[in-house]
């Protein structure tokens, strides 16, 4: 019977807290205010320049392929070129280029397919005034799908070359 005290106690401190807006009952309660402006984006956050998940969203980690090619398109270029000038400015990161493939076709000329294409995303960055020792290749053929159907569709989306960026300008292996 101990408990029950102290559990009212508890619930009695947690409903104080909620309660603790003075204007809740005032014009315009319940609509969100506007949020505040940025003006220190956070180490790390989408909207810092120099993080991995600006390069990812704003930038673009990803350029597709048509059927059967590594051959870059303009659209993929124009992503590449976004992901030089980013490399370049922030040398405290390596990249690693993961290909791939869609499901069409055998297992090892998938994974054959992935590292061209994978291969051809490199070359180009080093092309574009990246040093290649922060660069790395690895394919996984059609073993990691982002979409899983078959329809052109999915097969459209899996038929590409993805940059991950990762902290530290040495790589292994």
């Amino acid at each position: 019977m101990k408990k029950l005290p102290i559990a009212l106690l508890l619930v009695a401190a947690l409903a104080a807290t909620g309660c603790n807006r003075r204007d809740r009952f005032a014009d315009g309660a319940g609509v969100p205010a506007a949020p505040a402006p940025v003006t220190n984006p956070g180490a790390g956050s989408a909207a810092d320049p120099s993080s991995p998940a600006y390069f990812q969203q704003t930038i673009g980690d990803r350029v597709l392929f048509l059927v059967d090619q590594y051959t870059l398109t303009p659209e993929g270029r124009a992503v590449l070129d976004g992901q030089a000038r980013w490399l370049q400015a922030n040398a405290d990161y390596r990249a690693v280029i993961e290909g791939h493939a869609d499901e069409q076709g055998t297992r090892e000329y998938n994974l054959a397919l992935g590292s061209r294409r994978a291969n051809a995303v490199r070359e180009y960055l080093v092309s574009q005034g990246v040093p290649s020792s922060r660069l790395q290749t690895v394919t996984y053929g059609k073993e990691r799908p982002l979409e899983v159907c078959s329809a052109e569709s999915c097969y459209a989306q899996n038929r590409r070359a993805v940059t991950v960026i990762a902290a530290g300008s040495g790589l292994t292996g």
